[in-house]
């Protein structure tokens, strides 16, 4: 989380006028009270000793469900070892893993 920081993550998503939805460990990065639309989107952890009130329960099941697509089509890629075998410009990497994702979402919807 200190390098998300230190690079100013979510000012740059910000800026791009983006958001992402990341896991528990992400928690407090995006503190700012001030903007109602969060550039980081986690879910809620349960405090301690305590149980999580079912409105949190179902928004944590929202944001997995989510996430869950683009975790299974970075499990596919590194399955695949695509990205190992990646010879070109950084900046069409990019481009190439949306449309691997693409593909692959695809495939799934089948």
């Amino acid at each position: 989380m200190t390098a998300c920081r230190h690079d100013d993550l979510v000012g740059h998503l910000r800026a791009a006028g983006l958001a992402a939805i990341a896991d528990l460990g992400f928690v407090g990065l995006d503190d700012d009270d001030t903007d109602a639309d969060p550039a980081i989107i986690t879910g809620y952890k349960k405090p301690k000793g305590k149980k999580l009130p079912a409105a949190k329960k179902l928004a944590n099941q929202l944001i997995a469900a989510e996430r869950a697509v683009c975790e299974h089509a970075f499990a596919h890629l590194k399955n695949w070892r695509v990205l190992t075998k990646l010879r070109l410009d950084v900046k069409w990497a990019t481009r190439l893993v949306r449309a691997l994702m693409i593909l692959n979402q695809h495939e799934i919807a089948r």
